[in-house]
């Protein structure tokens, strides 16, 4: 762990050779009023908008929209079968299947999914849009969209992943979050957060170089309705990554039989773009982590390599240093325009080779392994915040 001393409170990094713009940013955050002991970066920290991907920050006070990032809730899943073989052809088809039952990219269902499978409103019994709109007007407004993208994967570095472990299981791996819903509520309250800094002469976006670190007071309506918008977004997450984890159960049964694979009750899961109340060093304090997961003592969670890399599962040690948090990944080296334009597909390939799923056409290339860190770099840095419980390799890979 490096440490900065140089600004108003302190910057503890797990990283090595951390981007000029990422530790720009970390030190925007650190001379922020209500930031509580130090800022944070984890060993896969990138530059974000307003805070880095990888970032760790406690508030008193107050929440950061974009500490908390735009896709709200995004995270990760999984669950261990009690398979311990699966042949090629059996990979191949169950994969078809996967792309048949689950909307990736862009992509929503054509028809909206049972309401029962939507997060309910909170000290609600009820699901309805009817009942969301009186709650939380954002959400409300996206309801009837949210129907469709329930159970979708999303774009970008979300990922469906049939993994082997070194405990001798297939296990099967979910990233992704609450696509627009999540979106749409980050956008809004982002704006509201601005506005309000204008009006206030907290005019963060003046004074720190950003204009991604606007705030909301907690003890406003306005922060208020932005924590139980977040929060239902995190639920509707899980409720996503929940579905796709059925569906894909489902295709396992029709390829191989029916049989005691595993069951989305025994699921771990674990977000990574979210804001929750927590006590570190004897105050109550809002923690965002911002591509970083909670890594409290026994917590088992996951860390997720590149396409064609390792993932791990974990257990948390509960280092007070990171409050208790680790990386979400690997994190980018470069972003995706530097990777289509520098990396070689034939060597991506090659890397990938025997696992289904690798780089087509150069477009693929804005996710291959080379445009991420090295994630045994990744995990020696966070030794003294995860230990490894199984070692995954990937057997075939759905990019979003």
């Amino acid at each position: 762990m490096e440490v900065i001393n140089t600004e108003k409170q302190p910057i503890k990094i797990w990283s090595k050779n951390t981007e000029a713009g990422a530790i720009s940013q970390l030190k925007n955050l650190a001379n922020l009023p209500f930031i509580h002991k130090w800022v944070c970066a984890m060993p896969d920290c990138h530059q974000g908008y307003g805070m880095p991907i990888g970032g760790v920050i406690a508030t008193e006070g107050v929440i950061i929209p974009n500490a908390v990032g735009v896709d709200i809730g995004c995270g990760m899943c999984a669950v261990k079968t009690s398979l311990t073989e699966i042949s090629q052809d059996q990979l191949k088809e169950i994969m078809a299947m996967i792309r048949k039952t689950i909307p990736v990219g862009f992509k929503h269902h054509s028809k909206k999914q049972d309401e029962s499978l939507m997060p309910k409103v909170p000290n609600s019994k009820f699901y309805s849009e009817e009942h969301l709109r009186i709650e939380m007007p954002i959400c409300g407004q996206e309801y009837q969209n949210a129907l469709t993208q329930i159970g979708t994967l999303g774009g970008g570095n979300h990922f469906i992943e049939i993994q082997k472990g070194d405990d001798g299981h297939i296990w099967i791996m979910i990233h992704s979050g609450s696509r627009n819903l999540g979106y749409q509520v980050a956008n809004h309250y982002n704006k509201v957060a601005q506005e309000l800094c204008r009006k206030w002469y907290s005019n963060i976006p003046e004074f720190h170089g950003e204009d991604g670190l606007a705030f909301l007071p907690i003890d406003t309506k306005e922060g208020q309705d932005y924590l139980n918008e977040m929060q239902y977004c995190v639920d509707f997450a899980l409720a996503n990554r929940l579905l796709m984890m059925n569906r894909i159960m489902e295709s396992f049964e029709k390829i191989i039989g029916k049989g005691n694979f595993g069951s989305v009750q025994d699921i771990i899961n674990i977000a990574h773009n979210y804001a929750s109340i927590e006590n570190h060093f004897g105050k109550n304090v809002w923690v965002h982590r911002k591509g970083a997961t909670k890594a409290s003592k026994g917590l088992v969670g996951i860390i997720p390599g590149s396409m064609g890399t390792s993932s791990y599962i974990v257990e948390g040690l509960g280092n007070p240093e990171s409050f208790e948090s680790c990386s979400h990944g690997a994190g980018r080296k470069m972003g995706r325009n530097e990777a289509v334009k520098t990396l070689d597909l034939k060597h991506e390939q090659e890397i990938m080779k025997g696992i289904l799923g690798a780089p087509r056409t150069k477009e693929d290339l804005q996710e291959a392994p080379g445009a991420y860190k090295d994630i045994l770099d990744v995990m020696e840095n966070q030794k003294d915040l995860v230990k490894i419980l199984v070692e995954l390799k990937p057997l075939a890979v759905i990019k979003g």
